[in-house]
């Protein structure tokens, strides 16, 4: 065979094959292809090879069996030395020094309503995977991405810059795809029991929680969640810290939980602030306007949101920046870490600005369209020495219809807030809120007891008076001594689950003292988090 340059495209999906196959030939190549990519090509006229002239072999066992041939497979895996040259002039194989392919859709048809065993065993690709990495074992110009087609022919005509850099780029990727694939098939024909974690590195930090835990990086895997961290843009200040990411994936934990219980209880999703410390809520609001969900936020525990980080549904203008900037502690001015919102405005960034860049901000417009369907629905994986614990997430929503109610009907804005923000913060947790803001929350606690009374000095001491509060508790009191602390505090209004032997005493105990209680049951509502 002659030294001409080559390359086989094999792809599924041929939106734009034709005009990347102009290009190749524009540049020289020789075209190989096989199947509906081969027919494809000739009938917009591009001259093409069929694989089967190539090796006088059909195509087999329904089109099972077509590039998995060695006249194929040698001249990709072959290296640019002499005696792999030789063999391959030997038996007169073509060189390859290009490969185009794409797999067939596995994932898309595991996930599609009606699939079998025997639909996906026949989208399982065996072909296109092997080609891929051979090209990517002998240092191939290797496309998966059809995004990289074009970024090759422009690299191909600008001569090749940094080639070894280039090519081991699309190496990684090609090996990363992949990967993903085979997991994708290891989780299905396991039916869960095999399981793993991929993703493609987005973000950088200085180091992680500690600064003896270098380096960090932020990975994303193949989500379309328009709420994905690598979904955040970064528009000003220093680049995010790993604790920032951390506390970022934690707010949006609580944030759409705030939406998706309005969203189901109400048919409407208020403006919504909360200000973390550590992952946990130490601020948060709720409002018909977005002045009134920051005010409510700010005045949530002035001590704690100092360094905080902010996130809210509705998008920072002057006004909102202003208010951020604007409202002081006894010590001074509030400096913040980091705000995330749908938008800001040029006005607003130069407002939020610390000196350093250490105010950080970030945007992602859909904040603006919370509902009850932007709870993450992945499943949430946590390492363990040597493994990890896969558990569904934190995906029930509390409907209020459920609750078995001692007293009068409380004010369903509260219930909500207080159940959104207790059941994602670090459990043990008791959560007290009023008229739509959080005045104490008690994290992590190992007794309901002491979070109950944690919860109150922490509203009192943020200044608050808690009388006429509500209180969530993220599990059944196991007695009713925690609940008469809350009650001999002023607290009004108990939202807890059903399911400890005394309950009948906590239900009598309110019933003595006129308090509303809620209670929902423990198997469907328990809000444990953060274990």
């Amino acid at each position: 065979m002659t030294s001409t340059k080559r390359a086989i495209i094999s792809v599924y999906h041929k939106d734009g094959i034709i005009d990347f196959a102009k290009d190749l030939l524009s540049l020289d190549f020789e075209i190989v292809s096989s199947g509906g990519t081969a027919r494809a090509l000739s009938e917009a006229g591009i001259t093409v090879t069929d694989i089967a002239e190539i090796s006088g072999l059909p195509s087999m066992l329904d089109g099972r069996v077509k590039t998995l041939v060695p006249h194929i497979h040698a001249g990709i895996l072959a290296k640019e030395t002499k005696e792999h040259q030789a063999e391959l002039e030997k038996h007169n194989f073509p060189k390859f020094d290009l490969v185009c392919v794409d797999f067939y859709p596995l994932q898309s048809e595991i996930a599609r309503d009606g699939s079998t065993q025997e639909s996906v065993i026949e989208l399982f690709d065996i072909g296109g995977p092997t080609m891929i990495r051979g090209a990517a074992k002998a240092g191939k110009i290797v496309i998966i991405d059809p995004n990289d087609r074009m970024r090759v022919v422009d690299w191909l005509k600008d001569g090749k810059p940094d080639e070894e850099v280039f090519l081991q780029e699309l190496r990684a990727k090609a090996v990363y795809t992949t990967a993903t694939y085979d997991l994708a098939a290891a989780r299905y024909f396991s039916d869960g029991q095999m399981d793993g974690m991929i993703g493609k590195q987005f973000a950088e930090c200085a180091y992680g929680e500690n600064r003896w835990q270098a380096p960090a990086h932020v990975f994303k895997t193949e989500s379309d969640d328009p709420l994905a961290l690598s979904a955040f843009e970064h528009i000003a200040g220093t680049a995010p810290s790993a604790n920032n990411w951390f506390d970022v994936d934690r707010l949006l934990q609580s944030i759409t939980h705030v939406a998706a219980g309005f969203d189901l209880n109400t048919d409407s999703v208020p403006a919504i602030a909360i200000g973390v410390k550590h992952g946990n809520a130490c601020g948060a609001g709720v409002g018909t306007t977005s002045q009134k969900a920051l005010e409510k936020m700010l005045q949530g525990d002035l001590l704690a949101i100092f360094g905080g980080v902010i996130m809210c549904n509705f998008p920072i203008t002057e006004p909102e920046a202003e208010t951020l900037r604007s409202f002081k502690m006894d010590t001074g001015k509030r400096l913040l870490d980091a705000v995330i919102a749908p938008s800001f405005t040029e006005d607003a960034i130069d407002i939020l600005a610390r000196k350093g860049g250490k105010c950080r901000l970030l945007t992602n417009p859909a904040l603006e369209k919370l509902s009850k369907d932007s709870l993450d629905q992945t499943a949430r994986v946590r390492p363990v020495r040597g493994g990890f614990v896969r558990q569904p997430n934190y995906t029930k929503i509390l409907n209020l219809k459920d609750a078995d109610i001692t007293g009068s009907e409380a004010l369903p804005n509260d219930l909500i807030l207080g159940w959104a923000i207790g059941s994602t913060s670090n459990s043990n947790t008791i959560t007290l809120v009023k008229d739509g803001m959080l005045v104490g929350n008690a994290v992590g606690q190992q007794s309901r007891v002491g979070a109950a009374k944690l919860a109150l000095m922490r509203a009192q001491d943020a200044g608050h008076d808690v009388s006429g509060s509500l209180a969530y508790s993220d599990s059944f009191f196991p007695f009713p001594d925690a609940p008469g602390v809350l009650i001999n505090a002023g607290i009004r209004t108990i939202l807890s689950t059903s399911g400890s032997v005394n309950d009948d005493q906590t239900r009598d105990l309110c019933k003595e003292k006129k308090v509303n209680l809620y209670l929902v049951p423990d198997a469907d509502y328990r809000g444990f988090f953060g274990h």
